[in-house]
């Protein structure tokens, strides 16, 4: 058995392993503590944060699709006190570097909500979410816009001196453009993708399933998607990419990291088996084994085209 170096550096954020939960999929992991201990991953991403809480969108807001999942939840969270109170006081001391997803309404709250957690030495890092599709102000609305990303991505840097991941949108005409932005704006990392814009409708009702119309669909259907757009992104940009998108175990991972992310976050893979993070560590590491491989971070931009 080959003795495979399984750590990597995400833009300064240095991870034992290349797994991590994709936000808003995980909690803070301790509903899913004792099937994974939050210790074996490479690190724990937060569900997003707002300065004071949002109570999110109404319901139905799930809705399972094709190979897929729609979800328009809209951001629902408690607000940055609680999240420190609650959140990261229950990962206080787990050895695992802590990942804070962050979201506003404005350019004003997200630099408000890193002020408030930038002097806690229990956040990592952060990820500024720029790209969520189920909110009517902020979200996707600043991630598709280059102006915006410059501005928001330019404010956020100021605010931290600490990683800082910028979550990119699937749903724009050309993602190199909001990547080159992004980077020249500060970012140490991108993550990408974040959910595609769709919908369902019941044909007995003749009414949408998801009471928002549109939600952002994930799973295993838009990892063609997602795996095209990291590849693209890895030949646009000099900064490490968190690849996500329909990874439901390490075969999965591998081919994200072939495409060229140097890290990867698991999602709706949790839904359906607590056990996927695990599962996708370990097959990163069976794939390098088989294949000779004695660092993971060989992989990265490995694809042969």
């Amino acid at each position: 058995m080959t003795q495979v170096n399984m750590a990597v550096n995400l833009g300064g954020l240095e991870m034992k392993n290349p797994v991590t939960v994709a936000s808003g999929t995980y909690a803070a992991g301790r509903e899913y503590n004792d099937f994974v201990p939050v210790e074996m991953l490479g690190a724990v991403t937060t569900k997003g944060v707002s300065l004071n809480g949002w109570e999110g969108n109404a319901s139905p807001r799930i809705a399972e699709t094709p190979s897929g999942m729609l979800n328009s939840i809209g951001l629902q969270n408690p607000g940055v006190a609680v999240l420190k109170e609650k959140d990261l006081s229950w990962l206080e001391g787990r050895d695992v570097p802590v990942i804070v997803n962050v979201s506003g309404h404005s350019f004003e709250e997200y630099v408000q909500v890193i002020e408030s957690l930038d002097d806690d030495d229990r956040v990592s890092a952060y990820e500024v979410n720029i790209s969520c599709p189920n909110v009517d102000s902020g979200g996707m609305t600043f991630g598709t816009h280059v102006p915006s990303v410059e501005k928001i991505v330019g404010l956020c840097r100021e605010a931290t001196k600490k990683p800082m991941i910028v979550k990119l949108s699937p749903n724009v005409t050309d993602v190199t453009e909001i990547a080159r932005a992004a980077e020249a704006s500060g970012a140490d990392a991108l993550s990408l993708i974040n959910t595609l814009l769709g919908m369902a409708i019941d044909a007995r009702t003749r009414k949408p399933v998801l009471a928002r119309v549109v939600g952002g669909l994930s799973g295993p259907a838009v990892k063609p998607v997602a795996l095209r757009m990291v590849w693209q992104v890895h030949n646009a940009v000099n900064v490490p990419i968190l690849g996500m998108g329909g990874i439901m175990n390490g075969t999965d991972a591998v081919e994200f990291m072939l495409a060229g992310a140097t890290a990867v976050s698991v999602g709706t893979a949790n839904f359906v088996n607590p056990l996927a993070t695990r599962e996708v560590i370990e097959g990163i590491r069976a794939y390098c084994e088989e294949q000779g491989v004695t660092d993971v971070n060989e992989l990265v931009g490995g694809l042969q085209c």
